[in-house]
């Protein structure tokens, strides 16, 4: 709720709805999807970057979790689909990193390699913000994100496009990313 009322205050003192984001990791994604519950205006864009999967798959009512109504556009980075984030397409446009779920780069015990996955789709995310960086681009796949392991990833035709910051607002659907993650996200515990 006080994110909502934040949110308003911006909206009634000036602030531009457009020009406004909000971004959650993990619940966090989920407190963003939360707050246009409490809003008389709906949110114009929200960043779901790996949003929280246990216990909010099989407890949590709708009203708790982030869904592609939450938003004008509901944008969602899976990296650790299944495990700790989201499995289903809860976004309007949702992005699968390598397969959605075990990143390649992260390596360790299994448990090792869920938790740094989960916290690479921060990083991906801001790999989008940086000036002068190439796109990463997503090409248009099945509904959900697919096992890495699987040929192409299950990839459709379609126009690409980019992820994260410069999503085109119309977009819709899910897309696959290959990303070199030596470069974009580097290992970390």
């Amino acid at each position: 709720m006080c994110t909502a009322h934040l949110y308003a205050y911006i909206m009634n003192h000036g602030g531009d709805a457009e020009l406004t984001t909000c971004v959650g990791h993990s619940l966090g994604a989920h407190i963003c999807g939360m707050a246009s519950k409490h809003l008389s205006i709906k949110q114009h864009r929200i960043i779901g970057l790996d949003p929280a999967r246990p216990l909010i798959d099989r407890f949590a009512h709708k009203e708790f979790r982030l869904d592609k109504q939450d938003a004008h556009q509901v944008e969602v980075i899976h990296t650790n689909a299944g495990f700790l984030g989201e499995r289903n397409q809860i976004g309007t446009v949702d992005f699968c990193v390598n397969g959605g779920s075990i990143q390649p780069s992260c390596y360790g015990t299994r448990l090792q390699q869920v938790r740094c996955s989960h916290f690479q789709s921060a990083c991906y995310f801001a790999r989008t913000l940086m000036l002068n960086n190439k796109p990463i681009i997503g090409r248009p796949c099945s509904s959900e994100c697919p096992k890495r392991s699987t040929s192409k990833w299950g990839v459709v035709p379609g126009k690409s496009i980019p992820m994260g910051e410069n999503t085109p607002f119309n977009a819709r659907g899910t897309y696959c990313v290959e990303t070199d993650t030596k470069k974009d996200c580097p290992y970390f515990q």
